[in-house]
């Protein structure tokens, strides 16, 4: 499933740390960072990305997926895919200008990006 993300030219694998709130706090992932000049040292972010997308395992609770969500949101992470494999679904939340998230209804057939509209994700094949 990863792999697919990552044949759009936007998409850059996060192997490292993103670092939103300090060292302890971040995640490892898929980011897309659109502004020059994010990635200061090739390997790790500072600030938030502009884009996240978080795959779901089995094992995230409730909480951490609603500590996630504020942790990302609070950070002005300004588009946020939630890929649940177990619904063959992405949920995408995107920064309004209150700077609150504001859920899109969830994506079953194609995922398109708002902030990156040439980002689409057939899901489809994805969860095939």
């Amino acid at each position: 499933m990863r792999q697919q993300l990552f044949k759009h030219e936007l998409a850059r694998e996060a192997e490292t740390f993103v670092e939103i709130n300090g060292p302890d706090e971040g995640f490892e992932g898929v980011a897309v960072h659109g502004r020059a000049g994010k990635l200061e040292d090739g390997q790790s972010c500072n600030g938030a990305p502009d884009l996240v997308v978080e795959i779901l395992s089995p094992g995230n609770s409730k909480k951490e997926k609603k500590d996630k969500f504020e942790l990302y949101e609070e950070a002005g992470v300004r588009e946020y895919w939630l890929v649940e494999p177990s619904e063959d679904s992405v949920l995408i939340y995107v920064l309004n200008e209150a700077d609150r998230y504001i859920g899109l209804q969830p994506a079953t057939e194609v995922a398109q990006s708002v902030i990156f509209p040439e980002l689409k994700v057939d899901l489809e094949k994805l969860f095939a």
